[in-house]
């Protein structure tokens, strides 16, 4: 097990990345940290933050997929019918775009600090982007 510290806004969560279960995501998102940028808020599936990522090509196909991501759980959706995008649930999360529904690949739980996220998440929404760096424990 991966362990990561993940500082967000003024927030810091301890993390594991979930190697057994999405092995090529998180070999690819390590090979990436420390890594950096910014949350925003979800525009169409409910409590979550994302990191938009255009383009970007993680190399990845799908594993460990899921649209209803649970609080403290990344997703990394790895482009096709929509953005490449890094999604934090935060609350409830039906994962989708303007094109509709999608999956991305859960390759990250936070395991500390869970009390923080429905902050964040708020902070994101009402107060703008927040930074966020994503480095080894």
């Amino acid at each position: 097990m991966t362990k990561l510290k993940i500082t967000a806004g003024p927030f810091e969560f301890e993390a594991k990345l979930e190697t057994e279960a999405a092995p090529n995501t998180c070999k690819a998102f390590a090979a990436a940290m420390p890594y950096t940028s910014q949350l925003v808020h979800v525009r169409w599936s409910g409590e979550g933050v994302w990191i938009p990522l255009g383009d970007f090509d993680f190399g990845v196909g799908y594993e460990n997929h899921t649209s209803h991501p649970a609080p403290g759980q990344f997703i990394l959706y790895p482009g096709g019918i929509s953005e490449t995008e890094i999604l934090l649930a935060y609350g409830g999360v039906d994962f989708s775009s303007k094109m509709g529904q999608l999956a991305g690949n859960h390759f990250i739980t936070i395991t500390k600090g869970h009390e923080n996220l429905m902050e964040l998440g708020n902070m994101v929404l009402w107060k703008g982007a927040q930074d966020i760096r994503f480095e080894n424990a």
